[in-house]
């Protein structure tokens, strides 16, 4: 049986995932005979899922291994479809048990610890290559838009009000105006963050864990003008909004309102929480 050591302790505190952990090992053994692979040390970054750099007939490939969770679900589906055209090529995918074999993406570098590249303009090239008109099997925007309003307040109160209540009231406001007014309806990575885009190679910078949906483009803009590894200043906050809507033809004012409604429905149980309740609090105010 394959012994490994992996920060679980995120997911080693949800009870529904006990089962999962407790039979990774045989897992492993099981999908290592399947994909004929020999597996190198685990990468460390993830909390809910575990991946291995791995050799299968002299290629180099990225197992990995996802707890199953409603965000996970259409992960392979969206690489399928973008098959390699801005994101990590998927290779081979056990549906069952939620396992992807992945291309290696050499050199790996994250986004987010690239200091010398136009970041920003970075994610200006990704953003469209990744927009792919598509509906099924995956989950629309509106519909994740009601389960949000449906837990916001009620998330919010179990959190122990860690944030102004003007914050969720805000966010739920906007969900109640974008949600029903969306324009072309895409396929769009909601987690687009600087520490999934890693350099590549093969064609320049990937994205990875795309946690997919169906809406439209000014949401697929949240994640990145509240990602404070590109600055997490006032200023820095709003000239991604303004250069990520002004580059890419996209309406400010919905692009901001699906950056404070997505960024508070994320932010209750986030380790960045504080970070991003001062990201909404510059939104608000840029009125």
């Amino acid at each position: 049986m394959l012994e490994f050591q992996h920060n679980f302790h995120t997911l080693a505190e949800r009870e529904a995932a006990h089962d999962w952990l407790a039979a990774l090992p045989n897992l492993l053994d099981m999908l290592c005979d399947k994909w004929q692979l020999q597996l190198a040390d685990p990468f460390t970054e993830s909390t809910v899922s575990i991946a291995f750099a791995a050799l299968r007939n002299g290629q180099r490939v990225v197992l990995k291994i996802q707890w199953p969770h409603p965000e996970c679900e259409f992960e392979a589906d969206a690489l399928r479809i973008w098959d390699g055209n801005g994101a990590i090529r998927l290779l081979e995918h056990d549906a069952e048990n939620s396992a992807m074999l992945l291309e290696e993406c050499l050199p790996g570098t994250h986004l987010s610890k690239s200091p010398d590249v136009d970041q920003i303009g970075v994610m200006i090239d990704l953003l469209p290559r990744l927009w792919t008109s598509t509906c099924a099997p995956f989950k629309s925007l509106k519909r994740e838009c009601m389960d949000w309003s449906t837990g916001m307040v009620s998330n919010w109160l179990d959190a122990g009000k860690p944030c102004e209540r003007r914050l969720v009231d805000a966010a739920l406001d906007y969900i109640e105006i974008l949600a029903d007014t969306q324009s072309e309806q895409v396929l769009i990575h909601q987690d687009l963050h600087g520490d999934n885009v890693l350099a590549s190679q093969r064609d320049r910078w990937l994205a990875i864990d795309p946690k997919p949906l169906v809406g439209e483009r000014e949401f697929g803009l949240s994640p990145v003008i509240r990602s404070f590894e590109f600055g997490e200043c006032k200023q820095q906050v709003l000239g991604r909004l303004d250069r990520l809507t002004q580059e890419l033809g996209l309406d400010r004012e919905r692009s901001r309102g699906w950056t404070v409604a997505q960024t508070i429905a994320w932010s209750f149980t986030s380790c960045f929480a504080e970070q991003h309740y001062q990201t909404v609090r510059w939104l608000l105010d840029d009125q």
